[in-house]
This record gives C-alpha cells, sequence and structure tokens, in this order.
C-alpha cells in the first residue's frame, strides 16, 4: 500500500510518520485490496485534525477526525475507516455468496 503523509500548518515528524504507518496497517491486516492512502493532518487553532482517502478496489473510502491531540485524531481516525472497511469487504462477500447460492438456469 502507498502511503502519501501530507501536514497543513503542522510538520511530520518521525514519530508522526511512523505513528501513521503502524496504525495503517492494522487496515492492511482487515483488508488485502487496499492499493493507496492520502492521509492529511492540519491544525486550525486549539483543534488538530487528520483525515485519510483510502483507496480500495472498486471504491474510495473517507474519513475525518478532529480532537485537542493529534494522536488522539488520529485514533479515532484509523477507527472510523477500520469500521468502513470491514463495512466493505461483508458487501463484497455478501454479494459473492448471494450469486454462488443461485443456480442457473432454474432447475423445474
Amino acid at each position: 500500500m502507498q502511503i502519501k503523509l501530507s501536514g497543513h500548518h503542522v510538520e511530520i515528524t518521525q514519530a508522526l510518520h511512523d505513528y501513521v504507518h503502524d496504525k495503517l496497517e492494522r487496515i492492511e491486516r482487515h483488508f488485502d485490496n487496499v492499493t493507496s492512502a492520502q492521509v492529511i493532518l492540519s491544525v486550525e487553532k486549539l483543534n488538530q485534525k487528520a483525515e485519510a482517502t483510502i483507496h480500495v478496489a472498486g471504491n474510495e473510502l473517507y474519513a475525518d477526525a478532529v480532537d485537542e491531540d493529534m494522536y488522539a485524531a488520529l485514533d479515532a481516525l484509523i477507527d472510523k475507516i477500520d469500521r468502513q472497511i470491514k463495512r466493505h469487504k461483508e458487501k463484497l462477500t455478501d454479494k459473492h455468496r448471494g450469486e454462488k447460492a443461485r443456480t442457473y438456469p432454474p432447475q423445474p
């Protein structure tokens, strides 16, 4: 998975960089077809904002989180993306199960 990490009004330290990469590995464990991720970290007055766009096979997932602490915002962001990935994966498996359960042509 390719990860593009950028910061608006915040310097991306090595610790933040490593933290984001470690957290995104969790998403890869749940779903293998993640092609790329774009993470934007920004600071607006007292709020720390993290947003991510994840590209998966056939879809694009987006989430954002705001908190007073950047690490807490990243944790909330990863939780949101993780839920979306699981939901996307369930939709894919449900569709395939439905197709396998049918028999064509219908038997009398």
